[in-house]
């Protein structure tokens, strides 16, 4: 009898051990692919917030442009106004510039 018990207990065991590495297989797969689709997920977040990112920076650069191409077209106005307003002073004074600067290259 309690060689037959043995022997029982023997196949009992190798059989719980057959189910362990089996159950222990799936969760090795099972934990692989959670980790690829955790890593998937995360490459994809990244990517989205990048390319956000990217957007906003893009639209500040657009709209700091925007801005100083106003800045120029209005001293560019303003400069276009004051010849107008004064030619002959005006002329007098790009005289004494290009002289000024003439001078500086002469040395």
């Amino acid at each position: 009898m309690e060689s037959k018990s043995a022997q029982d207990d023997y196949t009992q065991v190798k059989q719980d051990l057959q189910s362990l590495r089996e159950d222990m297989a799936k969760l090795t797969k099972t934990v692989s692919e959670g980790q690829k689709s955790s890593i998937n997920s995360l490459r994809d977040e990244i990517r989205r917030e990048s390319l956000d990112a990217l957007g906003q920076v893009r639209q500040k650069g657009d709209e700091a442009l925007g801005r100083a191409k106003d800045a120029g077209d209005r001293a560019v106005h303003d400069v276009e106004n004051r010849i107008e307003e004064r030619p002959f002073l005006s002329i007098i004074l790009m005289f004494l510039a290009g002289v000024l600067v003439g001078k500086l290259f002469d040395r």
